[in-house]
């Protein structure tokens, strides 16, 4: 496999903010959408300690490096941060397309290639 250092870092703004026993399963399901393999978890917790910042979090180790992701559901619509990163190629529309289901309203993203100089790398979202 050629390593590739492909970075995508999403902020949702969803109607649908997944629980804490969502999000695990969603992870996983991403991994395999995007041709990955897990090595450790996916593991979630909710944080329900801070005011501000409660909502549940994930973490998933894959072959490849990592994905993350952090809810904040106490907002209306709920925040979320994504972060996707593999040395390995994958598409970011499958990404945005499996966040879908969260109903969201709102998506900023960049993409990056992490090889040489964290360069922006654009591409056609789905409508």
């Amino acid at each position: 496999m050629e390593l590739v250092h492909k970075h995508i870092i999403l902020r949702i703004e969803a109607n649908k903010a997944p629980t804490v026993d969502e999000l695990a399963p969603w992870v996983k399901q991403l991994v395999e959408k995007i041709g990955m393999k897990i090595l450790a978890g996916p593991i979630s917790a909710d944080v329900t300690t801070i005011p501000g910042n409660c909502g549940p979090t994930c973490v998933c180790i894959i072959e490849t490096s990592h994905i993350a992701c952090h809810v904040w559901n106490e907002s209306d619509p709920a925040l979320i941060q994504l972060d996707v990163y593999t040395c390995g190629s994958f598409d970011p529309n499958v990404v945005i397309e499996h966040i879908k289901v969260w109903d969201p309203v709102k998506i900023e993203y960049k993409y990056l290639d992490r090889e040489h100089g964290l360069n922006l790398i654009d591409f056609e979202q789905p409508s």
